[in-house]
């Protein structure tokens, strides 16, 4: 899982502009990074260009996806991840990137700003603590957890044994049980049956 490029953009009437952008490029040859850059900053203009006002949109390019999101106000972000990168956690940051450029960054300076001139410094930050979505979103770290809990309870004791020999056949063969307790566990057994899940 990987982001490779954070932007921010402005949609105007004919085109966008590019307001701030950052770049993990790690993965790429030294030689390939800037061609890699000004594709990803093509691309993004251009799906904001032709994303109407008001939606997300995830868009397939060869074996990345640009999630993109253009707010009602004109203002746009896009995100180039490769395809494994969980659409959710995406659209999150994406919302969460918008929502605080536009507190930081006055409006009036979204159609006429470029990378030199807008101040916002968080893009960079965002790129490299939404690397690892488990870490980053709360959601997916909850989701991670459930799921190896539920790995856990589907190992059961019954799963454990060896070759297929039941809980009910080692009682009951069990030479240290005294009969007391081979007694409990029967009627314990009968008790659970009605409400014993998988």
């Amino acid at each position: 899982m990987k982001l490779y490029s954070l932007s921010v953009l402005h949609k105007g009437a004919t085109k966008s502009n590019l307001l701030k952008a950052a770049y993990d490029l790690t993965s790429f040859s030294f030689f390939q990074r800037s061609s890699v850059q000004e594709f990803m900053t093509f691309t993004s203009a251009l799906i904001v260009e032709r994303t109407s006002r008001g939606s997300r949109a995830s868009v397939k390019e060869q074996e990345y996806l640009c999630h993109v999101y253009v707010r009602n106000d004109d203002l746009g972000a896009v995100i180039i991840a490769d395809h494994e990168y969980p659409q959710r956690v995406c659209f999150t940051l994406l919302d969460k990137v918008l929502e605080e450029f536009s507190r930081q960054v006055d409006g009036i300076d979204w159609p006429s700003g470029n990378p030199d001139t807008i101040n916002y410094k968080s893009l960079d930050i965002h790129l490299a603590k939404y690397q690892n979505p488990r870490e980053a979103d709360a959601m997916t770290k909850v989701q991670a957890e459930l799921d190896e809990t539920k790995i856990i309870l589907h190992n059961t004791m019954e799963s454990l044994l060896e070759r297929g020999e039941k809980l009910d056949d080692l009682v009951a063969k069990s030479e240290h049980l005294g009969n007391q307790s081979k007694a409990f566990y029967k009627t314990a057994r009968k008790q659970n049956s009605c409400c014993e899940i998988m």
